[in-house]
């Protein structure tokens, strides 16, 4: 079995799809190796096991798919389930998620397992809106964390280590429209003078760029529109944010564009300003296509908000190096969070990299890639590759030390370690 870019090959002897809860419990109890399994949308080998992998997709343990408390807004939602079914039935609801991932496609409890997120400068990762979770622990038993437990900062960015997470409890608020537009052009020097500006230009915004180019190739900015817009006409401007960029140099797209150059925008959600759902325009993609590419490679690093313009520039230095190697990059801005592994414990930039599947290249520049960043106080997604020796990590997080005494109280003969997870937790 392969991940969801055919780069990496699982080791695990099978996998079982439980349909209930004894069910899960007989494989969780009963086997000496045992690793949750989403999406598959992880480009390393943080899920891998040698034992047996768990997914959820089937698993129905007794409650409904998902469940909204009246009076707090939280949504009680099966982990096996993507966030753009989630994300559907909460709006049918009347609620909404403050953030979502470029792509709706990834399940709920492998995203936030490995610090995911959406973007904004107001908008913390994934794992920021989890208030609960239900694991089953090593001996088959179902444990419940909520925020203000003690152990709670733990247990969401987890890596899996901890248990097969069942059920998350999220955090909504009331749902809202955004509208989407794109500019292209933007000059560098106009970048680098002003990027907290355009980075919070609007509700959500993506620079787009493979780095080597004479300008910034695009700019996406997703705007909050009053709620009931949707099905609107297309406006003329998008406020603020074509203000900003159009005196900067940037000019509005002139027709639906692709985060990768000469692919037809048709999986892409709607652009040209046109109101819509909150969970049809924040995702760059839509739901019922193929994200992205498919046969891709992915890279990504979080540094401190306070780092940007150093880190921009960095990497633009490195323009004609890593460019040649580059389906695209992107830049994107999350609020910090208190997630005890988070890649985003301060408001941070993320340089999100999407490389040709040619993975010697792409390992040889990675290094290069990391020595300009790492100084900075870059951080590497733990679901994506990097080059950082994984003995290094542990000194990158402040509480590391903390979350492996969780992982060895909750699972203290290692069941659930495998991938580097278990070079990560040997120590």
């Amino acid at each position: 079995m392969k991940n969801w870019a055919a780069n990496l090959t699982y080791s695990s002897a099978r996998t079982e799809r439980p349909r209930n809860l004894a069910e899960l419990t007989g494989v969780v109890a009963g086997e000496p190796r045992v690793r949750a399994l989403g999406s598959r949308h992880s480009f390393c080998d943080v899920a891998d096991t040698t034992g047996v992998h768990v997914q959820l997709d089937l698993l129905d343990d007794g409650r409904p798919a998902l469940e909204v408390d009246p009076e707090t807004g939280v949504a009680s939602v099966r982990a096996g389930l993507r966030y753009g079914e989630v994300a559907a039935d909460l709006h049918a609801e009347g609620r909404a998620l403050a953030a979502m991932a470029s792509l709706p496609h990834i399940s709920v409890a492998g995203a936030v397992a490995t610090g995911t997120h959406g973007s904004g400068d107001g908008t913390r990762s994934l794992a920021g809106d989890v208030v609960g979770v239900d694991l089953m622990t090593a001996t088959g038993e179902l444990l419940t964390l909520r925020r203000g437990d003690a152990d709670f900062p733990g247990s969401v960015v987890a890596l899996g280590a901890l248990g097969v997470v069942t059920r998350v409890e999220l955090a909504t608020v009331p749902t809202f429209d955004v509208r989407q537009d794109v500019f292209t052009g933007l000059p560098w020097q106009a970048l680098f003078e002003n990027l907290d500006a355009v980075m919070g230009s609007a509700y959500s915004v993506s620079v787009f760029t493979s780095w080597y180019e004479p300008d910034v190739r695009m700019v996406w900015c997703k705007s909050r529109v009053s709620t009931g817009s949707a099905g609107g006409a297309a406006s003329t401007t998008s406020g603020p944010a074509a203000d900003l960029l159009t005196r900067l140099g940037a000019r509005p797209a002139v027709g639906p564009m692709h985060p990768l150059p000469d692919v037809a925008a048709v999986a892409c959600t709607e652009q040209g300003g046109v109101p819509g759902p909150w969970f049809e325009r924040l995702p760059h993609f839509r739901m019922d296509f193929t994200p992205s590419l498919g046969e891709e490679l992915q890279s990504e690093y979080l540094l401190p908000r306070t780092a940007g313009p150093d880190a921009v520039r960095a990497v633009r230095a490195l323009g004609d190096r890593i460019g040649p190697l580059l389906l695209t990059s992107e830049i994107r801005t999350i609020a910090g969070d208190d997630q005890w592994l988070s890649t985003t414990p301060e408001d941070s930039l993320a340089f999100h990299f999407t490389w040709k599947q040619d993975w010697p290249a792409v390992r040889a520049a990675l290094p290069e890639l990391e020595a300009a960043l790492l100084p900075l106080g870059a951080r590497p997604h733990w679901g994506k590759l990097f080059t950082v020796p994984v003995a290094d990590l542990p000194g990158l997080y402040p509480r590391f030390g903390d979350f492996a005494e969780l992982a060895g109280r909750l699972d203290p003969t290692g069941k659930f370690r495998g991938g580097y997870v278990a070079e990560l937790l040997a120590g």
